[in-house]
């Protein structure tokens, strides 16, 4: 069977080039360089900001000067993730990639096409001269994936263009109009460990193998997460032998579900083999309750070296607890579309040193209300608890303009040339539309992008033939308005 052809070829070509680049998020110094140059090479007036935000000026084609000026956005850093049997550094190894039938994925890791799919799309309209366009400015914003830093940090005045086209959504066929807002909620731990009880027996717990996804996008696909799963072991164990922790390494970053954690615990010696008779049926349990999401779940009970130190039974009976019973999935779907309105994602649960478990959850919400009170909610669990907690400042949410001249070309276009209506939503996920249009009042916006899958997971991939569709499609919008 013959690969399926990766075009267009421009577009495909800046993005190996761009993967060839390490840009972790808040690592981006390289990427940051290289637009640099790639837009100087072409002799366009390029501008880096205080953030570290690149600006590339394309003049307009001959005969359309008169134009407004659109600016074409996406984000430069990338999410990290990889299986962990992969031998990859991500601040200095080059992504590598493959086709598997329709599909563009990466050996093992992340394949870096959110959004580096975008920036290869800017590159390539940057390059081609042959294009039909008004005035256009490039804009690649840094730190995108950990805290929108860059669209943060990004002063009013640094774009100038009326009219954005966001190139960082999944899905071919819909644009987004709208976003929600989120926020982290973070808790810290801190006791003085124990010596571990006379005849106690050490046990590692790992489950691995899931799905994941990213945080807001995914929350409703009933994937499991990894933190909370290991949570309900705990806290059955806790209450049936007394389990007490010693160390654990659970989950990953902020914004993706997690899909591995893992901990070290010690039990009396007298309960070994009913905890690996438990273990066994939790994992067949388990297994059945999400049988259509996680095909390739694994738990592993190992028999461990003897620890020097666990938690302190009180502190091990609170964050076991509120690991249990904090909130974490949908919370609440929104009242006039079938979409998520409110939700929270347990993230990351971390002995960061002896004596120190850091635990880091996110909450979204199209409403800022309601996503000050999910906030709240997890905040108040990890207090009662005795944790130290502080949530985040977080970012805004994206309001629908219903008067859209940008909404109304890109969709004309798009039934001009596909014969179909586009789907028109929102979506459960932070864009940076939302910073800028607190920046830039009146900015004209909208949100597409090819459809990608598994994001924020080394399962990402990108459906080949929907990156022609949208750059088609976003040639014609240019052309057009």
């Amino acid at each position: 069977m013959n690969k399926i052809e990766l075009k267009p070829a421009s577009v495909f070509g800046m993005f190996a080039r761009i993967n060839a680049i390490p840009r972790p998020s808040k690592h981006e110094e390289k990427m940051i360089a290289f637009l640099k140059e790639f837009g100087e090479s072409l002799h366009l007036e390029t501008l880096v900001d205080e953030t570290g935000n690149v600006l590339i000026r394309k003049p307009a084609s001959k005969g359309m000067e008169n134009r407004p000026t659109v600016i074409l956005q996406s984000h430069m850093d990338m999410v990290c993730e990889k299986n962990a049997d992969v031998d990859f550094d991500f601040e200095k190894d080059a992504i590598q990639t493959y086709v598997d039938g329709e599909w563009l994925k990466a050996k093992g890791t992340t394949l870096g096409a959110d959004d580096g799919i975008g920036c290869a799309m800017e590159m390539a309209i940057l390059a081609d001269d042959t294009l039909k366009h008004g005035p256009l400015e490039c804009v690649f914003t840094r730190d995108e994936e950990t805290g929108l830093t860059g669209a943060e940090g990004m002063k009013p005045g640094f774009m100038t263009g009326s009219m954005l086209i966001n190139l960082d959504s999944e899905d071919e066929g819909e644009m987004f109009v709208s976003c929600a807002g989120g926020c982290r909620t973070t808790a810290t731990f801190r006791f003085t460990p124990e010596t571990p009880p006379a005849g106690a027996f050490f046990l590692r717990l790992t489950i691995k193998g899931l799905t994941g996804g990213h945080s807001g996008d995914d929350i409703d696909k009933k994937r499991a997460n990894a933190n909370k799963l290991l949570a309900r072991f705990l806290y059955d164990g806790m209450k049936k032998w007394g389990l007490r922790l010693s160390d654990i390494q659970a989950g990953g970053l902020h914004n993706a579900i997690p899909r591995e954690a893992s901990c070290l615990v010690c039990i009396p010696n007298i309960y070994k083999e009913q905890a690996r008779a438990d273990w066994n049926i939790f994992a067949a349990e388990v297994q059945e309750e999400f049988s259509v999401t996680e095909k390739q779940m694994e738990f592993l009970l190992e028999s461990a070296e003897p620890a020097p130190t666990v938690l302190p039974e009180e502190v091990n009976c609170r964050l076991i607890s509120a690991l249990q019973a904090v909130d974490n999935g949908v919370y609440a779907m929104s009242q006039d579309i079938a979409l998520v309105e409110t939700s929270s994602n347990l993230a990351s649960i971390k002995q960061v040193e002896p004596g120190v478990i850091f635990v880091n959850s996110s909450q979204r919400s199209s409403l800022l209300s309601n996503r000050h009170n999910m906030s709240h909610t997890i905040a108040a669990v990890f207090e009662l608890a005795g944790a130290e907690v502080e949530i985040g400042e977080g970012y805004p949410g994206w309001a629908m303009n219903p008067k859209s001249e940008i909404l109304r070309i890109t969709r004309e276009q798009y039934q001009r040339l596909f014969k179909k209506e586009p789907i028109v939503r929102g979506i459960h996920a932070g864009l940076e539309c939302g910073l800028f249009s607190e920046k830039y009042p009146g900015l004209d916006m909208v949100s597409f992008g090819p459809t990608l899958r598994g994001v924020h997971s080394p399962d990402e991939r990108l459906l080949i033939p929907t990156v022609d569709m949208v750059w088609r499609h976003l040639l014609a919008i240019l052309e057009n308005i």
